[in-house]
């Protein structure tokens, strides 16, 4: 068993964190002893997923507890990944747009693309249809 100041320090997260993710039903400590908290290791790892899907800085404390928490809400944890996963897609594709846009602006031959570059024009064209 280790304290709540032990476990902290372990992953690199404050205190007061572990209170938070405690009274949020994130990871309950495995004992609580004279109001102090301990981990064991199946709580450490808990924590260290949660800590780790954290740091990714894409999913809600909400998400986290859901996933974190498994079967015990049925398959709602399946549900958060599954929709997670499908902003993450969607993420995706707009970063790849542009991404694209942008590598575009650079190669253009042009040095004003968004007024002078045909390519654009063309896909602006496109995107509103026919403005003449």
């Amino acid at each position: 068993m280790w304290s709540i100041g032990e476990t902290a320090r372990k992953l690199g997260v404050a205190v007061s964190a572990l209170r938070y993710w405690d009274e949020r039903g994130v990871v309950a400590p495995a004992a609580r002893k004279s109001g102090n908290r301990f981990y064991g290791e199946d709580e450490l790892h808990c924590l260290a997923v949660a800590k780790m899907l954290q740091d990714t800085g894409l999913l809600s404390l909400e998400e986290i507890t859901t996933i974190v928490r498994g079967p015990v809400d049925g398959d709602s944890w399946r549900t958060a990944v599954n929709a997670r996963l499908a902003a993450i897609h969607a993420q995706q594709q707009r970063l790849a747009t542009a991404e694209a846009f942008l590598n575009h602006f650079l190669r253009c031959p042009n040095e004003d693309p968004v007024a002078g570059c045909p390519h654009l024009r063309k896909d602006t064209e496109a995107m509103l249809g026919s403005i003449t």
